[in-house]
Formats: structure tokens, sequence, C-alpha cells
């Protein structure tokens, strides 16, 4: 990476990837440029790109390693009217890849009955008290979303109490998966599919697309329009999940998005009504309507957000989507009582000058454990595991940064011995180890991340996109962004410097905790500006400093479109600043 500040007013440095000759561009250039550095290059991928459609992105499911196999058994069990169970998750891209595969057989009248499993009481995939209820309750086909790969010893289980097991997950299997009749799954080793990138419900939506195709070969079947419906749920478990926004996914998002905008899920409609989404977006998906199907799932059980997705009476949808709008409040308040005691317990570690942070409470509620992590790595740029000690055992959430890969930490320790349970990737892993134990982990944590990092603490850096005149910052740019669309993991929105404008001025906004102000650019004109959460920082003491109007400066941030009484105007949304 090449700097192009060294060390901003937030203590950041900006950086540009060193294969690019020159982030500074002009207006007519930048979407060109954005797509060149993200690797999009030639007009027909260009094209696809920005158009893009299932029919072009959609690869054959066959490709997938077990797919024909998992097809032809689902397809049978369909045909032989077996009774069938769904075994899932309890995050969005599990709850979503349930209901998919729910309303998939159910089309077709068959006894179908799902699980998913608690995280306080269950955790995370398959066990075998559960396998065995599924197995007493007459299921003669077990398939498995979003979870499985990780289930040896249950699947195993599953098969001695007589049921056929398929599973289709997208986490990355250990040295011995499960012998299960088919596992499609594109991070098995011998998998040549590419398609690693997929969510689970992106997995479980190609195993439908394949058992449909199979029940069509047999003179069965749905036409593919009512397959089309489910894109919605798609969408979100694909957002929900980060997965990066590229190949199929950013066709399933787009496509999932315009479904979701025509409302047809009594459920994510109704939910829509009670969040005040007007308009479906990557945004509203992952901040919105995420937190709420999650929240369920957090403090209890899942089971009330697939009810709400898989509902089609208006009243019971209302009562659900309500209870869902509720129970992320509570979660709010649990998550920020607990973030105050896990800040001042960081605080002392960075004191120490710990190169990675393990916080560790009693009785901490598990629910929100990653979300209080991924805050901590964000606020103090250090990998940071977050954890709730009670009845001898220690359960959490990791979240990393660049440079870091904290699941093979976490796999690494398991392999110690040190760790009960454990898994993930790099940015996010999960993990439970016996009280006794925690001493040992912090120390392996601190160790394996000092020795990742080569002894070299991580530098706060933004990866810019481009350098612009601040008198491009117009309406006509924010329409040639928007062509970019939808952001995400993969392809976030475009981080721009904007060069040339005075500052005009500053006030607080929002309760003193905000800012806003204005520049006039070097066109004459003034372009607006929003910096949330800046006043008390360097930068907010700045702006708001009357000696500083008319003072030259560089931001940093992006550009969008803000509407305000039917009017549409650019402003720049601020994270950063220079002289």
């Amino acid at each position: 990476m090449a700097k192009i500040v060294e060390k901003s007013m937030l203590g950041r440095a900006w950086v540009v990837s060193e294969c690019r000759e020159n982030s500074v561009v002009g207006p007519d250039e930048l979407v060109g440029h954005i797509l060149t550095q993200r690797g999009i290059t030639g007009d027909e991928n260009v094209r696809k790109f920005l158009s893009p459609t299932i029919k072009e992105y959609m690869p054959d499911p066959s490709v997938l390693m077990d797919m024909d196999k998992a097809a032809s058994i689902i397809a049978d069990a369909v045909q032989q009217k077996q009774k069938i169970a769904i075994y899932g998750d309890y995050d969005v891209d599990g709850i979503t890849s349930t209901a998919i595969f729910v309303k998939y057989l159910r089309a077709f009248g068959c006894d179908v009955v799902w699980h998913l499993p608690t995280r306080e009481g269950e955790g995370y995939g398959l066990n075998i008290a559960a396998v065995e209820e599924i197995a007493a309750d007459g299921v003669g086909l077990m398939i498995t979303v979003d979870c499985g790969i990780s289930g040896v010893a249950e699947v195993k289980r599953a098969i001695e109490c007589g049921m056929k097991v398929v599973v289709t997950d997208h986490h990355s299997p250990d040295v011995i998966m499960p012998d299960a009749h088919a596992v499609v799954n594109p991070k098995r080793n011998d998998d040549t599919s590419g398609l690693t990138y997929l969510a689970g419900v992106g997995v479980a939506f190609l195993t439908l697309v394949a058992v449909n195709r199979e029940l069509k070969n047999r003179g069965a079947g749905l036409d593919n329009a009512e397959l089309m419906k489910s894109m919605d749920l798609v969408a979100l478990g694909t957002v929900c999940d980060t997965m990066p926004l590229v190949g199929v996914n950013r066709a399933f998002v787009v496509t999932g998005l315009k479904v979701m905008d025509r409302r047809e899920n009594v459920g994510i409609r109704t939910l829509m009504d009670i969040a005040s989404i007007k308009k479906a977006s990557v945004y509203a998906a992952g901040f919105a309507l995420g937190p709420r199907l999650n929240a369920a799932g957090r403090l209890d059980s899942a089971a009330p957000a697939l009810e709400l997705l898989l509902t089609d009476n208006p009243l019971i949808a209302h009562d659900l989507a309500t209870r869902l709008h509720q129970m992320n409040q509570e979660r709010i308040d649990i998550q920020n009582a607990i973030m105050l005691q896990a800040t001042e317990m960081a605080e002392e570690c960075c004191k120490k000058g710990k190169c990675s942070l393990f916080l560790c409470g009693d009785n901490w509620h598990g629910g929100v454990m990653g979300i209080i992590a991924g805050r901590l790595k964000d606020k103090y740029n250090l990998p940071s595991c977050v954890a709730t000690r009670a009845d001898g055992m220690i359960n959490g959430s990791g979240r990393s940064v660049p440079g870091v890969d904290l699941g093979k930490i976490i796999h690494d320790a398991l392999a110690a011995g040190i760790v009960s349970e454990g898994g993930g990737h790099a940015a996010a892993a999960g993990f439970s180890l016996e009280v006794a134990h925690e001493q040992e982990f912090c120390e392996f944590l601190e160790r394996a991340v000092n020795e990742q990092l080569n002894g070299q603490m991580p530098t706060q850096e933004i990866e810019v996109d481009a350098e612009l005149d601040a008198g491009a910052a117009n309406m006509d740019m924010v329409n040639k962004l928007s062509a970019l669309e939808p952001f995400g993991q993969g392809n976030p929105e475009p981080v721009l410097i904007l060069h040339g404008g005075q500052l005009k001025f500053a006030t607080p906004m929002g309760g003193g905790a905000h800012l806003r102000g204005t520049i006039k650019t070097s066109r004459g004109k003034d372009l607006n500006f929003v910096g949330f959460n800046m006043v008390g920082t360097p930068v907010g003491d700045f702006l708001l400093d009357d000696a500083n109007t008319g003072v030259k400066v560089m931001l940093l941030g992006k550009l969008k479109g803000n509407e305000y009484k039917g009017r549409v105007t650019p402003q720049f949304f601020l994270e950063d600043m220079a002289i």
C-alpha cells in the first residue's frame, strides 16, 4: 500500500494500492477507475457487473460436489412422501436457509418439520439429543442448512437412527467430514466449483434449483418463477452473513432486493413496516431487518423469526414482528450495559501494550458477544475476543483485523487442547473452554496474534478508492456511483478524498454527538457534509473552531444523495480529515 496521508487528524494512514498508478481522477473516469481497481475489466465483465442478472450469473448447481446425489435423494423423499426435517441455525443465514427449504417442500405437500438450535442451550450446529428427537418423530430424511459440516458424530447417530442425511453448508470442514449420504459444501477440499463465497442460504438455494430440475426430469417440479419468489430470503441471508457481493451473490442480492420491494412475503413486509423501511436496500437488510431477526436467537429461540418468514397470516405476522422489534430493543439495552464494562477492561489491556483483547465477564449474555467483539475491534484496531463465564465454562466470540487469521488461532488452540470447541474464519470465530484454561487461552491468543503480526502493532489504515476535486462532488457523481450498488462485503461503498474545499461553517447536531457543515468548493459551490460521532474528536474540535473558517481541508468519506422535502442533494459523509 502507498500512503496518501501518513497520519490524519484521527491518527490513521490513508492508503491506496500500489498497483494503482494514480488515485487522482476526473469525474468522468471515476466509475471506470473503481471497477478497474476491483478487478472488473473488459466491456462484457463491466456490463455484467453493472447489470447483474440471475440468468447470466447462475452456475449449474451440478458443479458443486455431491449436488446431483443430494438432489436425487431429496427428490426421492418428496415423491415417496417421506417426512423431512430441516436442521438450521439461529442466525439470519440459518433462518432464511431453513425458510426457503420449508417453503419449497410445503409446495409439494410434504410433511416437513424444522429444528433451530438455541444459542445458550444447544449452541451452534448439530447435537445428538436433537437428532434423536427428530428421528423419533418418524423423519426419513434430515437436511442440514448452514450447518452440519462439523457434525461427524451427530450425522453418524442420525444414520444409526434410520435417517438419510444430506448436509448443505458453507463453513470450512474439519479434517474428517461427516459420512452423510451427500455433503454439499463449496469449501470441501475436493470441490472445484469456485463458489466458496456463497452464504449458507446460497448453497441451500442452489440445492433447491438442483432438486427442482431433478423433479422436472421426473415430470414434477415447480415453475422457476416460484423459486424466484424466495430470492428476498436469499438476499437477506447473504447480506446478513456479510458474504462478498461478487459473482452470483451480486445477482442474488440485486434480484432479491427487487423481490423484497414487491412485498409479497407477509413477514418481511410487516417487519419492514415496523422498522419504517420504505425501500429495500443492503443497508435496510443488514442494519434494520437483520438485527431484528437475529434478536430472537440471541436472547432465546430463533423460532419466532422463522415463523415470521413462513407465515401468510397478517395478524400473526404483526404479532411476531412486534415481538422481534421489542426483543431487538432488549438486546440493545443488554449490549450497551456489557459494552461499558468491556470497554473499561479493554482500556486496561491497552495500557499494558497488548496486541490482542480477551475480555471475559461473569454471566454476560452470550447472544451479544460477537457484536461487542466487533465494536471493540473497530474501536481499538485489535483482534478482540469477548466471552461470558458461567458454570465453569467460558463461551465467546472473536472478531479480527486484517493480517490476523483468528479462525486459525482458534483451530490451533483447539488442537492444543486449550479450547474444547471452536471454529471460524480469518475475520470471526467462536470458542468454548473450561474456566481452568482461561489464563492459558489469554496468553495463547496474545502470543499467536503477536507472531502473525511479526511483533508489530496493527496500523489503522483506510484504503481510498479515489481522490477528487471537491467541485466534482455533485448529483451527477452521486448518480454515477449508484451504478456500483449494491454495496457490501467484497464490494464496499467507495471511499473518496475531496481536495480543494474551504471550510465554511460547522455546527453540532443530533443531541451534540454529531455535526454538520458546509465547504465551499473550487467551483464556488457549497457542498454539505455530516460527521457522525465526530464531536469531541480532533476532527470535530477543528471543524467547530471558528478560527478555522476558510481553511482548505482534505475530507475523507463517502458521497451520497440526501433527500429532504422531496429534493435530493449531494452530501458528503465525513469519516476523517487532514489539512
